[in-house]
């Protein structure tokens, strides 16, 4: 498969004001593509992109008609719509029996209903002209349990399968998808978390590397650091009693919830209140 000449190219992408989201504009920019970011902190975006020279929009994830009009005001400014990063994504940690309804429901809204949304429109504007590249953005976690982070693990990896699905389902579409698989990042989503012996942590420029090689190549999938593609491997391949007993002898049941509060509570905060 060519590559793809990101110059030129319009790429739209949600969660942009901040963290992986912030650092990819700023990768596509640095490559010559022009770039849009959505992000519901509407301030942050609008200084992000002027730092960066984005166009830049309001944009709740959760809402598909508000979602719909941030690409068509981006193609209507913009000329066109060539990759979509749903990148847009909260991780609270907690036990699992003490995780609230309204927690459970907002990861699925925008870690999971949200990608979704996304990837439908970006397949409606993308279809007719025979080309694009939608990049979902998934976790380690999306292949990999974790203890602490049993309800974002499990968006991630519907994220991975619904990717899956959506590749196969539009295989003669032209449009190439991509599952992105990070691990742990040093954003304020893994505020007060301490490096995993399977997952060092790296920085969001690493990902957004990886993100725009991985459009530009049309990979499917793409591991961030590349070792965590040969950990899920060996992980998968394993019998459900060996993993567990592995997880736990690695201390995977139980380190997520050993955080530092004081330095995650900002974040914790933020996501589970803002509206």
């Amino acid at each position: 498969m060519a590559k793809m000449n990101l110059a030129g190219r319009v790429v739209a992408i949600t969660g942009g004001a901040r963290g992986i989201g912030a650092a990819t504009a700023a990768a596509f920019a640095e490559a010559g593509a022009t770039v849009a970011i959505g992000d519901v902190d509407v301030s942050l975006a609008e200084r992000t992109a002027s730092r960066l020279g984005c166009w830049w929009a309001g944009l709740d994830v959760t809402h598909r008609a508000g979602f719909a009009d941030f690409l068509d005001s981006a193609i209507g400014a913009l000329g066109r719509l060539d990759v979509l990063v749903n990148n847009a994504g909260i991780m609270p940690v907690t036990a699992l029996v003490d995780e609230s309804a309204e927690s459970v429901q907002r990861q699925l809204a925008i870690n999971v209903a949200g990608v979704v949304y996304g990837t439908q429109l970006a397949i409606e504007r993308m279809a007719p002209g025979g080309a694009g590249s939608v990049v979902n953005v998934a976790s380690a976690a999306g292949r990999i349990g974790f203890g602490g982070v049993a309800t974002y693990t499990a968006t991630k990896f519907a994220v991975a399968g619904f990717t899956e699905a959506a590749a196969l389902e539009y295989r003669s579409s032209g449009i190439r998808f991509t599952t992105v698989f990070p691990g742990m990042v040093n954003t304020e989503l893994a505020a007060g978390l301490s490096d995993h012996a399977m997952m060092r942590s790296c920085s969001a420029d690493v990902v957004a590397a990886g993100i725009v090689d991985a459009v530009r190549r049309g990979r499917r999938a793409v591991y961030v650091p590349r070792r965590l593609g040969v950990i899920s491997t060996v992980y998968g391949l394993l019998p459900s009693p060996a993993r567990t007993s592995l997880m736990s002898l690695l201390g995977a049941d139980h380190q997520m919830l050993q955080a530092d509060d004081s330095t995650r509570a900002a974040y914790e905060r933020r996501v589970q209140h803002r509206r």
